[in-house]
């Protein structure tokens, strides 16, 4: 039974009232309303009262920050902003100190911006280890078997963005912590539609974008770094806001870095983004991120049940901790699915040959249905 009113937080997405079942989270989500109202009014604000906002946009940087230390169950000063995860995870992979030999494990289906800032790292003599999925799914002890001696880090997504595998980052990070191992996330899948506890899960770093599950625009994301974690990161580039007081004593050069994550936001931040992560944030986190993987994973087990009526199935089926808000489908030609859910004004995604199929918490039994009609049509 669902724990809120799904009603009345449908009426923030106007994409409902064009006719149009939205379930493509998974790459862009739709802005609710509050996010355009918010930016509307700083826009108003922008071009005639608050110009030069600098000093008065604090109280909501703050606030932000704040809830999203809140949807990973950590403190504010963990929390830096960034443009995307990968420069928010560009961070970490320019930062740690390298040693010729180092090795840092990967798997064979991550999304690519947690790939490339660690396989440029080759040019330093590090060797990159791909684990191979089993039919979508990553396994633990796939991932302890290729620990060497000179493993250094391991870096995973916390839901796979092709096959919607959500893998168990409580026995990941406990393995890391026990073998010595820096443990890196991506959650661009997961934050804001499943838990994160990064105390709990014992992650080091955590990076996440704003325009998938989040409800933002594109251009905003977060990190997460812990405070062990903060200590070995050699900063590769620095800017004026990245130090103490980096507003009072402007041509008293020091490298005097911020004692918090804020010492990563390297100069003028994305305000327009980071309004929108506010109104968006307060949103999911008033509707609860447990109640919320609740109803998700309810759509999913609709949804892969009367797949099965169709001869159709899931890429990850059975237990609802393997799974998340992702259902990749196996047809034979996703793209002429696709096309053809589109004039029913579907929208999902074709992603390497299958239909990824995402709803959020306003989606609803009814159009998970409408869906499975058109799918038994085609």
């Amino acid at each position: 039974m669902l724990k809120y009113d799904i009603n009345s937080y449908r009426a923030l997405f106007p994409v409902i009232k064009t006719g149009t079942i939205y379930l493509n989270h998974a790459a862009t989500s739709p802005l609710p309303t509050k996010v355009i109202d918010a930016v509307n009014k700083y826009l108003k604000e922008r071009s005639e009262t608050q110009i030069d906002n600098l000093a008065s946009f604090q109280p909501t940087l703050t606030e932000t920050r704040g809830f999203a230390a809140r949807l990973l169950n950590t403190t504010p000063d963990r929390i830096a902003f960034f443009g995307n995860t990968t420069n928010a995870i560009n961070l970490l992979a320019t930062g740690i100190e390298w040693k010729t030999g180092d090795r840092i494990i990967l798997d064979d289906i991550e999304f690519p911006a947690n790939v490339y800032p660690f396989l440029n790292l080759k040019r330093l003599g590090v060797e990159v280890d791909f684990v191979k999925n089993r039919d979508g799914k990553i396994l633990l002890e796939d991932l302890e078997a290729k620990i060497t001696p000179r493993t250094k880090l391991l870096s995973i997504s916390h839901v796979q963005f092709l096959t919607g595998y959500r893998s168990d980052l409580k026995a990941i990070g406990e393995l890391c912590k026990k073998r010595g191992i820096i443990f890196s996330v991506d959650a661009i899948q997961a934050a804001g539609v499943m838990p994160i506890d990064v105390q709990e899960m014992k992650i080091d770093f955590l990076a996440t974008g704003g325009q998938k599950w989040l409800m933002s625009p594109q251009g905003i994301a977060f990190a997460y770094v812990s405070e062990e974690m903060q200590g070995r990161i050699t900063q590769a580039y620095l800017g004026w806001t990245s130090i103490k007081n980096f507003f009072g004593e402007f041509t008293r050069y020091r490298l005097d870095l911020d004692d918090t994550a804020r010492r990563y936001e390297n100069g003028t931040m994305n305000f327009i983004g980071i309004t929108s992560l506010h109104e968006s944030l307060s949103t999911l986190l008033e509707v609860g991120i447990d109640s919320i993987e609740e109803h998700v994973l309810d759509l999913s087990d609709k949804l892969i049940s009367e797949l099965k009526s169709l001869g159709l199935h899931a890429y990850v089926e059975g237990s609802r901790k393997d799974r998340s808000g992702i259902i990749s489908i196996r047809v034979p030609d996703a793209d002429a699915y696709s096309a053809k859910l589109a004039k029913a004004k579907i929208v999902v995604a074709v992603r390497q040959g299958v239909i990824r199929v995402s709803p959020h918490f306003y989606n609803t039994e009814e159009e998970i249905l409408t869906l499975v009609e058109n799918l038994k049509q085609i």
